[in-house]
């Protein structure tokens, strides 16, 4: 146990390392790594979908006979984990990337389309500058507009946002509450005209321009205010026109009363002008003679 944990190990004097036999491994030896798939694929004897990311013990050798500018290319080799079907694939250090070479299909991402097209248009461009000064003259000339307009537009942002950085807290808050205060003050003028609105609308009894509206049924009949009679003076008259007095004052009665019942008239007939009815003073003195007879 001493022995393992030591620094420094005997090595005798007379130690040749190279008389140490060597043992001889192929070139294409095959190494168990583990590693994570780098993209996603469905297994094509299954169809199961395994995601970017899933660990597997892989084995990894090189690929005879294929190299890109003197970089190695591998191949890995691991098993679906649902029906152990051997997958292969092997690194593009072309592209950066990895190829699936059997057992399995690469799912579609879109942004590798988007890559392809770029990459596309840039070797297409290298080549129509390639014989003619004037396209590249033209295509400096595009980019140099872009990025102008780039920069306009950074500038632009920096403004704004400096624009907003002014602005605190505490302005934003001063600005609500002014604007809240503005609303119910509206708000109370328009109730306010509101109701001075429906105050005109109203006419009262004793303004001047109220109307009193006279029911056409009450017109019809007699007058509903009594007209005052003056009282007559004491003087001794005719009988007759005490009577005539009277039934005055009957119908008067009648009609404030409102009835439509016809009071009794008192006519007084003269058979002969010559004969005149005594008058209140001499029927006293007749009735004062015949109580002295008695």
């Amino acid at each position: 146990m001493g022995e393992r944990k030591v620094v420094n190990k005997y090595h005798p004097p007379d130690f040749d390392p190279a008389k140490i036999p060597r043992r001889r491994q192929p070139n294409n030896k095959q190494l168990n790594v583990r590693m994570m798939l780098p993209m996603s694929i469905r297994c094509g004897t299954c169809g199961n979908y395994i995601y970017k990311g899933t660990k597997f013990n892989s084995r990894k050798e090189d690929v005879v006979g294929e190299t890109y500018l003197g970089i190695n290319i591998f191949r890995f080799y691991f098993k679906c984990p649902k029906c152990s079907a051997e997958i292969t694939f092997k690194t593009d250090p072309q592209n950066s990337d990895y190829t699936v070479e059997s057992g399995a299909s690469r799912n579609f991402e879109p942004w590798r389309d988007q890559d392809e097209a770029a990459e596309n248009e840039k070797r297409k461009r290298d080549a129509e500058e390639m014989g003619d000064a004037m396209k590249s003259l033209e295509n400096k000339a595009v980019d140099s507009k872009k990025d102008m307009d780039i920069l306009a537009a950074l500038e632009e942002m920096r403004s704004m946002k400096s624009r907003h950085a002014t602005v605190s807290f505490e302005d934003m808050l001063e600005t609500l509450k002014h604007s809240s205060q503005q609303k119910e003050e509206n708000a109370s003028e328009e109730l306010d005209e509101q109701d001075e609105a429906l105050i005109k609308s109203i006419v009262f009894h004793n303004s001047k321009d109220y109307v009193r509206y006279i029911d056409e049924d009450r017109m019809e009949g007699p007058s509903s205010l009594p007209v005052p009679v003056k009282p007559k003076s004491s003087s001794l008259g005719k009988p007759t026109d005490t009577l005539t007095s009277a039934s005055t004052c009957s119908k008067s009665a009648g009609t404030r009363a409102g009835s439509t019942i016809i009071m009794p008239k008192f006519e007084l007939k003269v058979e002969n002008e010559s004969k005149k009815p005594p008058n209140g003073l001499q029927t006293l003195c007749a009735t004062y003679e015949s109580d002295e007879s008695e």
